[in-house]
Parts: structure tokens; C-alpha cells; sequence
């Protein structure tokens, strides 16, 4: 299975309605035959922009990243719940790459 990352953003909530939400948004993932690897909080911030969804206007937003393991299958699903999922103003999937040696790289050796 390839590794993932899930960058989602949840509306601005006191932290019990925020854990609730993340909440869902895991066991969905595990639902769906995902293996979750590592959960990172990186905190409440301002929004670049103003965005509008579910007929509300956000300005701040709670940012997290979702590391798992997932066959690719599940991914148009999984971002379709997460859309209608009113309390995520943006999910975004992302492939993680494997890391590449320091022994690969094809610059000058010293």
C-alpha cells in the first residue's frame, strides 16, 4: 500500500467539537482499510483567504496532517466524505514519496 499524507483543515471549534471531528475523519480512514501512521497538530491559524463552505464564511481554521498507509482505491471515496463532512473546510490528499539517500544524489562528491 502507498503511504499518504491527508492535510485537512477544520473549521475554527472549541477542542471537544475539534477532537469529535478528528475523530471521524480517522475512523473513517480506518473504516475504509487505511493504517494510520501519525497524527500532527500544527494549530489554529488564519486562513490565507476567506472560504466559503456549507453556505459559512471561514477566516481561521484548525490544521492537521494525517500520515497513512492506503490502496489507492479508497481516495475518490474518502474525499467525497470529507466534502460533505461539514465540518472540514479543505481536505487534501497527498502521495508521499519515499526518501531518497544522500548515496543517490548525483551532485558532486566530496
Amino acid at each position: 500500500m502507498p503511504r499518504y499524507e491527508l492535510a485537512v483543515i477544520l473549521k475554527a471549534m472549541q477542542r471537544p467539537e475539534t477532537a469529535a471531528a478528528l475523530r471521524r475523519t480517522v475512523e473513517t480512514l480506518m473504516e475504509r482499510g487505511a493504517v494510520v501512521r501519525d497524527l500532527e497538530n500544527l494549530g489554529e491559524r488564519l486562513l490565507p483567504y476567506k472560504i466559503t463552505k456549507h453556505n459559512q464564511r471561514h477566516s481561521r481554521g484548525a490544521y492537521f496532517l494525517i500520515d497513512f498507509y492506503a490502496s489507492p482505491s479508497i481516495l475518490t471515496g474518502l474525499l467525497n466524505h470529507l466534502h460533505r463532512d461539514v465540518d472540514v473546510v479543505r481536505p487534501t490528499v497527498l502521495k508521499k514519496d519515499t526518501e531518497v539517500s544522500a548515496h543517490t544524489c548525483c551532485g558532486p562528491q566530496q
